[in-house]
């Protein structure tokens, strides 16, 4: 198993994550993309909602408000009960969530920390509207996306004319004002959330909880993820939410250890129940078979967006030997690869080489994410695609292009990044061939 510390600085070396605010000596919790993190970022989610949304029937999407009326909180019972235990250490004065204390001594007296009792931490993010802040005007940054898929039940039930079963999906940002944020994107305090919010009769919810969970499970792997480093966990009775009636965890072997990357619980009628009574507006499905007006129960997959890319890149990590050097690869399925394909002229003083080059390079742009690169040896350049996760790679040499002293085919090599097999194609060739490879999800040429 890679260590986090290595996966940190392959982020922050290849312009995958960085610390926020870096130049000011960082902020605890809070992570920006770089420029090729934000692309493998977009394109988990981009699959996700191709997979969950797009190519379903019983699915529709919403994009919620951040900041929405402070009721609604009080109603899902987030304002009273979305809190951590938290403890302080009297001599180093470190805060940490008392059911998460950590083995390293204190720091002031080279021991135990002294903790104080435990205290309740409510875990949202106060803010205030209009000009004035005051108690009239407090309001909070979302906890997570579920509750506006609740507010907008009947808005979507009215527009859509969707029958039960059916479900709303959402990504977005949420924020946790969390105790300890740590191990990396693990666990932040601005993060991102996959959540479905899936109605179903009372009466087909637990068939439908054990539909989820399985499909929910498969798609991990079906994107690269090693099915030996994923496990299913049943939530025990005494940790599952109040609202929460079952609760199953899709865990990843993270270097820290099994922990969360999607839950998927039965959350029964608790939601639209609790807002139409705060509300007062009538929350409820009509069966157009039955006439009975019927309260829907919920199944809920909610995955976060940030640990699903630390785990498809703790995953797609490889270390190996190749001709007696050392080679760092990853392997990303080629839907989530940042760059699909990457440009080398071997010599970038050759202005036929270097035109032709060009040109493939701006062919591609055109259907996939493409680079042109010209700034190290071959070698290098080999090494630096696969370490981001470039599925492919396409070197114009010296008989790609007419020059004084080398005989000219018109084609080049393309080379497959996990194999590092290669063909010679046409030029002309090159364009249509990645794209078949690409969309077929390939990756032997």
């Amino acid at each position: 198993m890679v260590e986090m510390e290595t996966i940190v600085s392959l982020c922050k070396r290849r312009g995958f994550i960085f610390q926020s605010s870096e130049i000011y000596g960082g902020f605890g919790g809070f992570w920006d993309y770089g420029p090729l993190g934000v692309e493998l970022k977009n394109n988990v989610k981009r699959v996700w909602w191709l997979d969950m949304v797009n190519r379903r029937e019983d699915m529709v999407g919403l994009d919620c408000a951040i900041v929405m009326n402070p009721r609604v909180w009080e109603a899902s019972g987030h304002i009273e009960q979305f809190s951590d235990p938290m403890v302080d250490c009297r001599e180093c004065k470190h805060r940490f969530r008392a059911d998460d204390i950590p083995d390293e001594p204190c720091q002031v007296t080279g021991g135990e920390h002294d903790l104080t009792e435990a205290r309740q931490f409510n875990l949202m993010f106060k803010t205030y509207v209009g000009p004035v802040e005051d108690d009239a005007s407090t309001a909070y940054l979302r906890p997570e996306t579920a509750q506006g898929i609740f507010a907008n039940f009947d808005n979507v039930l009215t527009t859509m004319r969707k029958k039960l079963p059916f479900g709303i999906a959402q990504i977005g940002k949420a924020f946790r004002n969390e105790i300890t944020p740590g191990n990396f994107i693990f666990r932040d305090r601005e993060f991102e959330q996959m959540e479905i919010e899936f109605f179903v009769k009372p009466e087909d919810a637990d068939e439908w909880l054990k539909r989820w969970v399985t499909e929910r499970f498969e798609w991990y792997s079906s994107y690269g993820i090693r099915k030996d480093n994923l496990r299913l966990r049943q939530h025990d009775e005494d940790e599952l939410a109040h609202y929460s009636k079952e609760c199953w965890d899709i865990d990843y072997n993270f270097p820290m250890g099994w922990s969360e990357l999607e839950g998927i619980a039965n959350r029964g009628d608790y939601d639209l129940t609790q807002h139409a009574t705060y509300s007062g507006q009538r929350l409820v499905y009509l069966d157009p078979e039955t006439k009975e007006h019927i309260v829907p129960h919920v199944i809920e997959p909610s995955a976060g967006v940030d640990r699903s890319v630390l785990a498809f890149l703790i995953d797609a990590y490889h270390q190996e030997i190749v001709r007696k050097d050392k080679r760092t690869v990853l392997r990303l399925h080629p839907e989530l690869a940042p760059v699909k394909v990457a440009v080398l002229p071997l010599a970038r003083n050759r202005p036929p080489i270097v035109e032709m080059a060009r040109k493939i390079a701006a062919d591609l742009y055109k259907y996939m994410p493409a680079m042109y690169d010209d700034t190290a040896s071959i070698g290098r350049l080999y090494r630096r695609q696969d370490e981001i996760g470039t599925p492919f790679c396409v070197t114009v040499d010296h008989q790609s292009a007419i020059t004084d002293d080398e005989k000219y085919d018109g084609k080049v090599t393309i080379r497959e990044r996990d194999s590092m097999e290669q063909i010679r194609v046409d030029a002309s060739q090159v364009v249509q061939k990645l794209r078949e490879q690409l969309e077929e999800g390939s990756k032997t040429l």
